[in-house]
C-alpha cells in the first residue's frame, strides 16, 4: 500500500546537440534506471530529444522527423515499465514549430503539451523558431496515431486517488500568468516543468526560491528538470539544476554543473488535505481542460522518504535561535497585549520546577521586560503538597531567584486534608480523587492570590496535554490566560533548552538544565524515597510518539494506519512496531474522550501550525466516536 507517496524523478541526461539517436539512447537508459529505483512519474530537461541550443537547425525537416521518430521510441520503451515520462522536442504541427513536452506512458503518447509562453529577450530568442500554444485543445498525429495536443492537458492516475499532473515548459514558470495556475485550478496537484535556463551568478538561488514558492502558493509538487552538459556553450553555459518540491519544501536538488537523476517520494493525500483545509481558489474549472487517465501496473512505492520524529521542532540547527527567539516572542507579545488591555497589575503562575511552567515562567518575564514594568510584579506560586520532591521544589526557588521574580509558598497540605475530610475521601486511597483534589486546590490558590494582587493567572499547560486530556478539569485545565496551549511538549523541550544554552548566566542555566532532566510529573502521588513516583510518560505513554500522532492527525488528516507506517519508519531505531500501535490506540482513544476538555479552553495564542482551540483551528463535537479510527489501526 503507497498511503499516498509516490515517487517522482528527474533525469537530466548528456546531449549531443541534433544527435536524436543518441539522445534517444541516453533517454530510454534513464528511464531503465529510474524504473529500477521505482520512480513512477520522471520528467527530462526541455527539448530533451534534440538539445535545447540546435539554433536554426530546428527549421530542418530531417531533425524534426528525427526527433518525431525519437518520441515514438521513446513511447515504446517505457511499455510495461510503469512510469508516466515527459521528454521535450520541436514539433510540427499545421504550419507551425512548438516547443513541446510528450508525455508517454506504457508505449503510449498520452498527450503533446506546446509551450505557452515562448521568451524572446536577452539570451533567448525562442521567438525565432517557436510558436505559443493555442488557447485550446487540439488533435495531433504522430506515427500514425492521433495525440491530444495542447496546453490544457492533465494526466489522472485511476489507481491513486488524487493524482493529477500538470506540464508546463521553463519560461512559464518565470512570467506572472503561470500555467501551472490554471493546472492547480483544475485539480493538478503535480507539476512538471522541462526547462533549459541557462546558469548565471545567482540564478540558482532565485530558480530554488521560485520553484519552492510555486510548489508552497499551489500546495503542489513541483518537479523541475533543467538542460546540462552537452548543450552547445557557444553563447551559454547550462548547469543541469534539477530541484523537487513539495508545498515549499526542497526534497531534492541537484548538485549545478553534474548531469544526474535525482528522485523523492511526494505525499499526495497531504497536499489533497491542504488544499481541502486551507484554501478556497481552485473553483474556477475550466470546460476546456482534457483529463487524460493512465493506471499504474503496481502502486507500491519503493519508500526512502525521510520522516522526521520531531515535526514539531525546526530540522536546522542553524535556525534554532532564530525560531526559538520567534516563539518566546510571539507567547510574550500574546501576553504582553492581554496585560496592558486588562491594566492587570501582576501575572501569577503556579510554578512546579517542571518544563511546562518553566516556559510560562520565561514567557511572563519577556513580557513584562517588553512592557518595561519591574519582574517583581510576576508572582510566582510554588504550592508543595504529598507528591512534592525537593528536586523540583528546588528548581522551582532557584529559577524564580535566577529571573528575579516574587516568590511564594503555599503548602496546600492541610487544605486538602480538610477537603478530604469534607468529602469522606481517605488520605491514604491513592485515586483520581486524592490526585484531582491537588490540582484543583492549586488552582483555587492561584486564583484568589491573583484577586488579592490585581492579577492575571497565567496558564501553564501545552499542546500535548490537552490533545490527551491530560489536564485536571477546572483544575490547571483552567487559566485566565494560557501561554502554552498551542506549545508541544516537545517543542517545550526544545525551547528551554535554548534559553539553558544562551541563558548568559551559569545558574540560571545549571537550573534550566536540570529541569530538563527531571522526568515529566504532575507529582500528586507521594515520592518513593524521595524520588518522583508518578511519571507521565510511563502511564499515557512517550511525548515524542503522542506529538507525532497530533502532528499528522490534526495537522493533515491522516488515517492511523498511515500515520503508523509513518511512525515506524520514523521511529525504527527508538521502539518495535507492536509498541507504537499500543501507544497509537491509546492516544486515538485519549484524544476523542477527552475534547470535552478543550472545548472551554481558555484563550492563549496561536504559534504553530497545530492549535487546538474551539475557537480556532479545531472545533469537534465533544461526544464524537472514535471507533472508526481505531478499526484502521
Amino acid at each position: 500500500m503507497n498511503y499516498g507517496f509516490v515517487k517522482v524523478g528527474t533525469a537530466v541526461t548528456e546531449v549531443t546537440v541534433a544527435d536524436c539517436k543518441d539522445n534517444t539512447k541516453r533517454i530510454i537508459a534513464a528511464i531503465n534506471e529510474a524504473s529500477e529505483k521505482g520512480v513512477k512519474v520522471l520528467c527530462f530537461p526541455e527539448l530533451s530529444v534534440t538539445g535545447y541550443t540546435c539554433g536554426d537547425l530546428f527549421y530542418q525537416t530531417v531533425l524534426l522527423k528525427a526527433a518525431e521518430r525519437s518520441v515514438l521510441e521513446v513511447a515504446e520503451a517505457s511499455r510495461s515499465k510503469d512510469i508516466l515520462v515527459a521528454i521535450g522536442f520541436p514539433y510540427l504541427y499545421s504550419g507551425k514549430i512548438y516547443n513541446c513536452a510528450a508525455v508517454v506512458f506504457n508505449g503510449e503518447i498520452l498527450g503533446i503539451i506546446p509551450k505557452t509562453h515562448v521568451p524572446n529577450y536577452a539570451e533567448f530568442y525562442e521567438g525565432r523558431y517557436f510558436t505559443p500554444a493555442l488557447e485550446r485543445n487540439m488533435t495531433a498525429t504522430i506515427g500514425g496515431r492521433e495525440v491530444p495536443f495542447g496546453c490544457k492537458l492533465l494526466f489522472s492516475c485511476s489507481n491513486i486517488p488524487g493524482l493529477v499532473i500538470g506540464v508546463e515548459i521553463c519560461e512559464d514558470l518565470w512570467v506572472a500568468d503561470n500555467p501551472s495556475v490554471v493546472h492547480a485550478k483544475n485539480g493538478a496537484n503535480v507539476i512538471i516543468n522541462l526547462s533549459a535556463g541557462d546558469e548565471t551568478i545567482g540564478k540558482a538561488a532565485y530558480r530554488r526560491s521560485l520553484v519552492s514558492v510555486q510548489s508552497a502558493k499551489l500546495s503542489c509538487a513541483y518537479i523541475y528538470a533543467g538542460a546540462g552538459e552537452g548543450e552547445s556553450t557557444q553563447d551559454m553555459v547550462f548547469s543541469g539544476h534539477s530541484i523537487i518540491c513539495e508545498n515549499g519544501r526542497v526534497l531534492a536538488e541537484s548538485k549545478l554543473f553534474e548531469n544526474s537523476q535525482q528522485s523523492a517520494d511526494i505525499d499526495v493525500e497531504r497536499l489533497i488535505y491542504e488544499r481541502a483545509r486551507a484554501n478556497t481558489s481552485y473553483s474556477e474549472p475550466d470546460a476546456e481542460y482534457k483529463l487524460i487517465s493512465f493506471t499504474f501496473a503496481s502502486t507500491d512505492n519503493k519508500f526512502d522518504r525521510t520522516i522526521d520524529k520531531y515535526p514539531f521542532v525546526p530540522q536546522a540547527e542553524e535556525k534554532r535561535e532564530e525560531v526559538c527567539n520567534e516563539i518566546l516572542t510571539m507567547q510574550a507579545i500574546g501576553l504582553k497585549k492581554r496585560l496592558e488591555h486588562t491594566h492587570t497589575k501582576t501575572a501569577v503562575i503556579g510554578v512546579s520546577g517542571g518544563l511546562d511552567s518553566t516556559l510560562a515562567l520565561l514567557v511572563a518575564v519577556k513580557a513584562f521586560d517588553m512592557c518595561k514594568r519591574s519582574r517583581k510584579d510576576i508572582v510566582a506560586v510554588t504550592m508543595p503538597c504529598f507528591g512534592t520532591t525537593a528536586r523540583t521544589k528546588s528548581n522551582a526557588e532557584m529559577l524564580c531567584e535566577h529571573l528575579g521574580v516574587t516568590l511564594r509558598t503555599v503548602n496546600i497540605s492541610e487544605a486538602v486534608k480538610v477537603h478530604f475530610r469534607d468529602i469522606g475521601q481517605a488520605e491514604d486511597n491513592y485515586d483520581v480523587t486524592f490526585e484531582n483534589a491537588q490540582a484543583r486546590e492549586r488552582t483555587q490558590v492561584l486564583m484568589d492570590i491573583s484577586n488579592q494582587t490585581g492579577g492575571m493567572v497565567i496558564g501553564t499547560g501545552d499542546l500535548s496535554e490537552l490533545a490527551l486530556g491530560w489536564a485536571t478539569y477546572n483544575g490547571d485545565h483552567m487559566s485566565m490566560y494560557g501561554v502554552n496551549a498551542s506549545i508541544p511538549k516537545t517543542l517545550i523541550r526544545h525551547i528551554v533548552k535554548f534559553a539553558a544554552d544562551t541563558a548568559g548566566e551559569e545558574g540560571l542555566a545549571e537550573t534550566l538544565q536540570n529541569i530538563l532532566d527531571t522526568p515529566v510529573s504532575p507529582e500528586l502521588l507521594p515520592p518513593d524515597n524521595g524520588d518522583i513516583s508518578q511519571k507521565t510518560e510511563n502511564i499515557v505513554g512517550p511525548y515524542d510518539l503522542h506529538d507525532f500522532f497530533l502532528y499528522y492527525l490534526v495537522r493533515f488528516g491522516f488515517s492511523p494506519k498511515k500515520i503508523l507506517f509513518m511512525a515506524e519508519k520514523a521511529f525504527a531505531d527508538m521502539f518495535e512496531p507492536d509498541v507504537i500501535k499500543a501507544w497509537l490506540k491509546i492516544f486515538i482513544r485519549r484524544f476523542f474522550a477527552q475534547q470535552f476538555k478543550r472545548s472551554c479552553l481558555p484563550d492563549g495564542p496561536k504559534v504553530g501550525s497545530v492549535t487546538l482551540s474551539p475557537r480556532g483551528d479545531w472545533r469537534m463535537p465533544s461526544d464524537a466516536a472514535s471507533e472508526e479510527w481505531l478499526a484502521e489501526i
